[in-house]
């Protein structure tokens, strides 16, 4: 399995809504970091789905190594 693109080196605070589903780009290739636009399409990379319960600020992995996908686990430290 090839590696991801280390899209930023810092997680993406995102306020998210109670309810709502989110789909955070795994690839690293998306133009719309945090979220998948797509890129991935042909490789082995699939977005990964996140599910709000209660609406509040979230920080989503930007450097794409954390293991507690899709949210920051301080790994791109």
């Amino acid at each position: 399995m090839s590696d991801p693109i280390r899209a930023s080196n810092i997680p993406y605070p995102v306020e998210v809504e109670s309810g709502k589903s989110y789909y955070w780009c795994s690839c690293g290739q998306s133009k719309s970091q945090p979220f998948c636009d797509g890129s991935h399409k042909g490789s082995e990379f699939s977005p990964v789905k996140f599910q709000a319960t209660e609406s509040k600020k979230v920080y989503f992995c930007g450097c794409k190594a954390t293991a507690s996908q899709p949210l920051c686990d301080g790994s791109h430290k």
